[in-house]
């Protein structure tokens, strides 16, 4: 069962477990996006919203899945006081839902989606920026206290800055670049001098597969990425020479976010639990992406 099944990180993953024979459930809040262009009848689809108690329990005592893998949410890092209520809901809430029934459960698996945005050791424990960080940190305790409490095997994987085919959302920087190149407008940027830890998509899908298949990984909270620190300005600057265009980025013509800090991964962890490494560098990361925005725009 994949929540989020329409999202970025969740269709992919569907695409990827549906492709090894496993019978996925695809949940997502509208109906509308049961006919997910590429997952088509491989997924089993469900509208439901997991800010409801009843619907995720009713939902789960349905499907009985062997494998929660938990990537719904209010994915929005924006520093806007509005935002505090749809993502404590969207991104606590929820997550305490299912993990209540899930405690009920005997057996079930749930591994769910954190993010680098948290305090932990490889930021230096910096406080979370923006309401979304906060509600996943949150929910990263309510993880930690149902394993040890409740003895709810559970998994938190929490990815750095994610990217690839596949990313709809245009106020991402990835996909707002590529979508303006093949335009051939001039994008308008920060500064640029945010640094990331820029992970490929399919190699954070591996990440989660391996999550669901470890009996290592219950009760651990593991970062995602590859552990190297890419200025925005660098992938910039490498996207606009990968793609050969004659345009230049206007940066300094949008305000940096307040608050970002470098957040890079420790991929130890990662390595020693889950046996897993990012495996697709940067260049030819951008490459792909480039050449699907290319082919689906």
């Amino acid at each position: 069962m994949i929540t989020g099944a329409s999202g970025f990180i969740g269709s992919r993953l569907a695409l990827r477990l549906a492709g090894r024979g496993a019978e996925v459930h695809a949940v997502s809040r509208s109906a509308a996006h049961r006919q997910d262009p590429g997952l088509g009848e491989r997924a089993i689809w469900h509208a439901a919203d997991l800010r409801d108690r009843e619907t995720i329990g009713a939902l789960l005592h349905e499907i009985r899945p062997d494998v929660v893998f938990h990537l719904a949410g209010e994915v929005d890092g924006a520093r806007d006081v509005g935002l505090v209520p749809p993502t404590l809901e969207s991104n606590l809430l929820a997550t305490v839902n299912l993990l209540s029934h899930a405690a009920a459960l005997s057996g079930l698996r749930v591994i769910l989606c954190g993010s680098s945005e948290e305090p932990r050791p490889a930021n230096e424990q910096s406080p979370p920026p923006s309401p979304y960080a906060m509600a996943k940190w949150a929910a990263t305790g309510y993880a930690q206290l149902f394993h040890r409490l409740w003895g709810v095997p559970v998994t938190v994987l929490r990815p750095t800055m994610v990217y690839g085919p596949g990313q709809r959302d245009a106020r991402k920087l990835v996909p707002y670049l590529a979508l303006s190149l093949l335009r051939d407008e001039e994008p308008r940027l920060t500064s640029g001098s945010k640094r990331a830890d820029w992970v490929y998509v399919d190699d954070v899908v591996d990440a989660f597969v391996l999550a669901g298949e470890s009996d290592r990984a219950a009760g651990q909270v593991l970062d995602v990425g590859t552990g190297v620190l890419t200025s925005v300005r660098q992938t910039v600057e490498m996207l606009f020479r990968i793609s050969g265009t004659p345009l230049r980025p206007r940066f300094g013509a949008v305000a940096d976010r307040p608050l970002d800090v470098a957040q890079t991964a420790d991929t130890g962890p990662a390595a020693e639990i889950l046996g897993w490494k990012a495996v697709v560098g940067l260049e030819e990361g951008l490459r792909r992406t480039l050449a699907w925005y290319a082919e689906h725009r």
